[in-house]
């Protein structure tokens, strides 16, 4: 089946919905469409964390800049790619990587594991976020400091593993204070592929996130009505102040799967109620379409249809 299709403007298939592409991914879309279908480049597995808490305004999150044409969006929820080593940490409290894959919707249970290890990973070598404790009743307190901030930047640069710092400190991974969200997987055409799982968790009592030292450029706790509010404005963008952000909207800095978390998140009652809500482990992934007037989108099937099932590219 092709990779795109050309539809008129409005005529859409029903159950589903069209995203800007972010304008890194413009060049590899035309690529696509002019040579046609061929062999997608192998995702990597990663996974992102919705940090949570909440706010006069309605829940917030916490948001990044992410350098680079990420998968994960030019402004995202902490995250990034499974790691080998993530295989080498060994405590472990909460769910067992059997019941994490059940909640996945995953048969193989070692790459379950490794999606909890590295969510948490990634947040905490991004944000100083650690959801790790001594035992299963306990969560580590104070994160900040140079000492922790050292810890950080070494798991950044793989001088130093994750599972190093925690034997060290004789903590485990509190995967109890994990949800899982939802699942995405890059578009077919783009060079650079993951395969997204998202998961939250509300922010620990006495630990607060601060961006890497010598890597973070840009974060802060967002109300996700807010940022909708202005999704067809720059605001955001702005703010961040890079090049590949000021003057962009939020469609021109997110992917679909981060627009889509805080359009729910929006319409939360709080963030217990959101952690609490029972959702299925749906899979999307979005399908390059062209208009007739040559407009590349990014078209989703978010209907029943798509329930259970990564949509692939048509």
């Amino acid at each position: 089946m092709p990779n795109s299709s050309s539809t008129p403007a409005g005529a859409r298939p029903a159950g589903t919905r069209r995203f800007p592409l972010q304008p890194s991914q413009l060049e590899a879309a035309r690529t696509w469409a002019e040579f046609g279908e061929r062999t997608p480049s192998a995702p990597r597995y990663a996974s992102s964390v919705v940090l949570l808490k909440d706010s006069a305004a309605g829940p917030q999150t916490f948001l990044t800049y992410r350098p680079g044409d990420s998968p994960l969006g030019t402004v995202a929820f902490p995250g990034g790619t499974v790691e080998p080593a993530d295989d080498d940490v060994a405590a472990w409290l909460g769910p067992s990587p059997a019941q994490w894959a059940k909640a996945l919707g995953m048969d193989d249970v070692v790459l379950a594991r490794r999606h909890v290890v590295a969510a948490i990973r990634e947040t905490f070598e991004e944000t100083g976020i650690l959801l790790a404790g001594p035992d299963a009743s306990s969560l580590v307190e104070s994160v900040t400091g140079p000492e922790w901030m050292k810890a950080r930047e070494s798991i950044a640069t793989q001088e130093k593993t994750f599972a190093q710092l925690l034997e060290r400190r004789g903590l485990a991974l509190r995967t109890d204070l994990l949800k899982p969200l939802v699942h995405w997987r890059s578009p077919d055409f783009s060079h650079r592929r993951f395969d997204t799982r998202y998961f939250a968790a509300a922010q620990p009592v006495d630990q607060a996130p601060q961006v890497l030292a010598t890597k973070g450029v840009w974060g802060r706790w967002a109300s996700a009505a807010e940022v909708l509010a202005d999704r067809d404005g720059t605001v955001l963008g702005d703010e961040v102040g890079q090049p590949n952000t000021v003057g962009r909207t939020l469609g021109e800095l997110t992917v679909p799967g981060v627009e889509v978390i805080l359009e729910k998140l929006s319409k939360s009652r709080g963030c217990i109620a959101y952690l609490n809500h029972k959702r299925p482990q749906n899979g999307y992934q979005p399908a390059l379409v062209q208009d007739d007037d040559g407009t590349f989108w990014l078209e989703v099937a978010t209907g029943p249809a798509s329930e259970g099932a990564v949509s692939r590219e048509r």
